[in-house]
């Protein structure tokens, strides 16, 4: 089978598990808060039951390295965020939505780890690292896809619960669209060796920067909808910011795909990316429409483009360990992440609002980009083929 059509069927995965199973809270937060389901203290620990099952998932993903446990996690993955999505519209109250969302958590990560290290190998062999890379863009369309509806749903004057069924309803037409198509797990893909000592510091060092990343982002991009809902009283426009902020991601993958790849040069990309988000995240201070609307392109535009590029930044760093290292990320992504609503929660219950949570999160992402300022020189050299991912044969 080409590899085009199984790299095709791994963006439609991520746009599937991450939109949809992922990220389908955040549309739907302004709508749970309405119908008084919950408050927003509640929804910020909701949001971090979430990303706790993210972390479980992505832990557990690092040492499921047997092409069987590859497979069984990635399809198991997708069609949890189906099932558990569909559960939802029955689920009322805050505790049916913590344990749903903790459950989408430990799915979607199981997806994005099993994708990256299936998907990423398969570009590098077929000559098309950019394509692989581009996959990283599914989970922007999948958010535009979820604002879409959202905003279809509020205009039609629809309940949280109608558009729970919806996105299951898509999320499974996706999925029996894409089963036969998915990239296959083998041996060689699944082993990972050891990298050098320099290797694993500076791994250890992007699992820092990934950790203040995933803390930083998660504000923003949680309580997007409820922000813009508060600032626009409910109506319609409150709507669009969502989907512009999937379509801005993706838009931003595709203009990093296009860069020259050199180690060198992804860690000065990586570093631009952190510091527009720390941007993004002080706009939404700004308490306007014009603030939110620029914290959207700020943070929307590079959101994906961190993702994909801290993964470039470990292929180049350890190109035998795609898996082992795509799983490690994705655990200190996920910490920075279950921090984050944490936080949110504590800044909801003690100032009323998520101004003194925004702070820590945009100083969280400068910081990030400060770890970065270092040249790193053991990281230089390792990567023979100009930062394309190598495949073990």
């Amino acid at each position: 089978m080409s590899p085009l059509i199984r790299l095709l069927a791994s963006f439609i995965a991520l746009m599937m598990a991450m939109g949809i199973g992922r990220f389908a809270l955040t549309p739907q937060l302004p709508h749970l808060l309405s119908e008084g389901q919950i408050d927003l203290t509640a929804a910020g620990l909701i949001a971090a039951a979430n990303y706790l099952g993210y972390f479980v998932g992505a832990v557990d993903a690092m040492f499921s390295r047997k092409p069987e446990q590859v497979r069984q996690r990635l399809l198991g993955g997708l069609w949890l965020c189906v099932l558990l999505t569909l559960a939802s519209f029955w689920a009322n109250g805050f505790w049916a939505h913590l344990l749903l969302r903790f459950g989408t958590g430990v799915a979607s990560a199981w997806v994005l780890v099993m994708i990256t290290a299936l998907s990423q190998p398969l570009a590098a062999a077929a000559g098309r690292p950019r394509l692989g890379a581009v996959v990283f863009a599914g989970p922007g369309l999948g958010i535009f896809l979820t604002g879409l509806l959202a905003l279809g749903s509020n205009l039609l004057g629809q309940t949280s619960a109608t558009l729970w069924l919806v996105y299951a309803g898509v999320a499974l037409v996706m999925l029996l669209g894409i089963l036969p198509f998915l990239p296959q797990p083998s041996a060689t893909v699944a082993v990972a060796s050891s990298a050098a000592g320099s290797g694993n510091q500076e791994i250890g060092r992007l699992g820092v920067i990934y950790c203040l990343y995933g803390l930083g982002y998660i504000i923003p991009a949680t309580f997007l909808s409820q922000m813009a809902n508060a600032q626009f009283h409910g109506q319609w426009q409150a709507d669009l910011f969502w989907p512009f902020f999937g379509l801005a991601s993706a838009i931003g993958v595709v203009l990093v795909s296009l860069r020259r790849h050199n180690p060198n040069a992804t860690r000065h990309w990586l570093m631009a990316t952190l510091w527009l988000q720390a941007a993004g995240v002080f706009a939404c201070l700004l308490g306007s429409g014009s603030g939110l609307a620029l914290g959207v392109m700020l943070c929307g535009t590079p959101f994906l483009a961190c993702m994909q590029l801290v993964m470039q930044r470990s292929r180049e760093l350890a190109p035998h360990a795609t898996q082992r290292n795509a799983g490690l990320l994705t655990a200190c992504f996920a910490v920075g992440q279950l921090a984050g609503p944490l936080l949110a929660a504590l800044s909801s219950h003690f100032s009323g609002g998520l101004q003194p949570a925004l702070i820590v999160a945009g100083s969280g992402l400068l910081i990030a980009g400060g770890l970065l300022l270092r040249p790193v020189i053991a990281g230089r050299g390792l990567c023979a083929n100009d930062g394309a991912p190598t495949v073990q044969r």
